[in-house]
């Protein structure tokens, strides 16, 4: 141990609970009794998939409004992947990986509450964490941060969590990409005391000052995920219900909104300029291509391959629909489906003087 490195606190974490044979529900009764790994990254603000707000309602067994299975597939490949995972782990590094049925909480910190995929047995006699992932081909960049090698942030999240709560110094994790055992990524990270000690703290602030006080935490995420959140958890809009005056936060808001909205405006415009012009300067080099869809030219040091290739794609114009409608309305009703969603704009209101 160097020198200024604090010292490590020696305790073993508390078996929970028995998974073994616990079905899904029960198991997701006591996992809203703390906090897992997979909500470290929404409490520290930094999930690309879910809000600190998500986390708050699902701790509170509060439904969802809108209950989405977009991604039930992935979640359950992801499910029956794990042992094969784990298994290509075991073949490609020669380490051996086993498992505990139980979900442990931390002795000091009894919020805190890991379900971990697989341990691994080391080759000195100690104990590391290891981690399932599966994701697509086009994911697997999400591993790498200017050519160097990472473990994304929002599960690194999840790794620390479970370090802190298991007391062990290791995490592996083995994500499988594609359909063969070379197509799969394996990254290592070893404890940070400083990290885990802001992680604790957050979780502890999450936990006390939102959950169990009943105090959903504000949005600060990414509007898009804002949004997502909004849909699942709100309720229908509804056109009788009266108009809402906007608080004094609101009223900043819009102004922060109006503000931004005139600089964007400002800027379409030299954008939508500068697209008419390479939209001009596009068509007259199609025009030296003639029927050849390549071209090749040399632009100061670089050398540069142009390519105009036909597509084709098969579409549904919006008058085939309707001729679908008219002539096999069960097909129709068969093949389309129909969604509801919330349009925002802000507009100038004109006087109430007539």
């Amino acid at each position: 141990m160097s020198a200024g490195e604090p010292l490590r606190e020696e305790y073993v974490p508390v078996e929970f609970v028995d998974t073994t044979n616990l079905p899904e529900k029960e198991w997701l009764a006591w996992r809203r009794k703390g906090i897992g790994g997979s909500d470290a990254a929404a409490i520290m603000g930094i999930s690309p998939f879910r809000t600190a707000r998500d986390i708050y309602y699902d701790k509170l067994n509060i439904a969802p409004q809108e209950n989405s299975e977009e991604n039930w597939v992935a979640l359950k490949m992801g499910h029956l992947l794990e042992d094969l995972v784990a298994e290509i782990f075991s073949h490609k590094t020669g380490l051996e990986v086993f498992q505990i049925k139980r979900m442990f909480q931390h002795p000091l910190h009894k919020f805190m509450l890991a379900d971990v995929d697989y341990f691994v047995s080391l080759p000195d006699g100690g104990t590391a964490i290891l981690e399932i992932k599966t994701t697509n081909y086009n994911a697997r960049s999400n591993w790498w941060e200017d050519a160097k090698e990472i473990v994304p942030p929002y599960y690194e999240a999840q790794g620390r969590h479970y370090m802190a709560v298991m007391n062990l110094d290791e995490v592996y994790f083995c994500c499988l990409y594609g359909n063969n055992e070379d197509e799969v990524i394996i990254r290592h990270i070893e404890r940070d005391r400083t990290y885990e000690s802001e992680l604790i703290f957050l979780e502890e602030c999450f936990w006390r000052e939102n959950v169990l006080a009943g105090n959903p935490p504000a949005y600060t995420e990414d509007g898009e995920l804002i949004q997502q959140s909004l849909k699942r958890f709100s309720p229908p809009a509804d056109r009788m219900a009266e108009a809402v005056s906007l608080s004094s936060s609101g009223k900043q808001r819009l102004e922060q909104y109006l503000a931004l909205q005139e600089r964007k405006s400002a800027a379409d415009k030299v954008s939508s300029t500068l697209e008419k012009e390479m939209k001009r300067l596009r068509a007259l080099i199609v025009e030296e291509m003639g029927t050849s869809c390549t071209a090749y030219c040399e632009v100061g040091e670089g050398q540069f391959k142009i390519s105009y290739n036909p597509v084709r794609r098969t579409e549904v114009k919006k008058e085939g629909l309707l001729r679908l409608q008219m002539l096999y309305p069960e097909a129709y009703q068969q093949c389309v489906s129909e969604s509801e969603y919330r349009r925002f704009s802000v507009s100038k209101r004109e006087s109430d003087a007539a």
